[in-house]
């Protein structure tokens, strides 16, 4: 048991399951944003709701989002950016905005857990199943996926709550993580949020 056993009033603070929200906190301005955006708005929608009902079965949400090579950025002003009408993104951040008790880690490279503070925070939480959402599905979730399949950790990864550039390049994907990562794809919708925290 660490000395230090909680995380300073952000609930709940121990948990079996941990949902986190990959890169969809974002302006979508970047090479490719134009064609990764159409995708990545219905899947938005469908996040959303999943999000909502993860908060519910007391499932941690954490925002997991690139620096984009700003060292000195944080997420309220990331947040605040992507919110502007002036950018791509402005509709998946205000739909998707965190809430209250929802934790935030910051990633310089492809995956969630690459020179970041994730390994801590789930250790402290006792997580053995990782729920991974968001974009790429090529790129960012199969990298994070990588390295949480060999940390051990049971995967979800709901199909319709990623997206890639292409659908057929999300469809691959996805079927590699089935294969080689045994992550289970199934649909949100079919996934039994308060059985996995049993």
């Amino acid at each position: 048991m660490p000395i230090n056993d909680d995380l300073h009033g952000n609930a709940p603070d121990k948990s079996k399951t941990v949902l986190l929200i990959i890169d969809m906190i974002s302006d979508f301005e970047f090479e490719d944003g134009e064609k990764l955006y159409p995708h990545a708005e219905p899947t938005a929608k469908n996040l959303a709701e999943f999000a909502q009902r993860a908060r519910k079965a007391k499932i941690p949400v954490v925002y997991i989002n690139d620096n984009f090579g700003k060292w000195r950025s944080d997420f309220k002003k990331q947040l605040k950016h992507s919110q502007s009408k002036s950018v791509r993104g402005h509709k998946i951040a205000r739909l998707l905005a965190p809430k209250k008790n929802d934790y935030f880690v910051l990633k310089a490279k492809h995956s969630a857990f690459y020179s970041t503070t994730l390994d801590i925070l789930l250790d402290y939480l006792g997580a053995e199943t990782l729920i991974l959402t968001g974009v790429a599905t090529d790129i960012c979730i199969l990298f994070t996926a990588n390295d949480a399949y060999m940390r051990d950790f049971k995967l979800f990864i709901p199909r319709d709550c990623v997206a890639a550039n292409e659908e057929n390049i999300n469809e691959e994907t996805l079927k590699y993580l089935e294969r080689i990562l045994k992550a289970d794809t199934r649909r949100s919708g079919a996934i039994d949020l308060n059985k996995l925290q049993k």
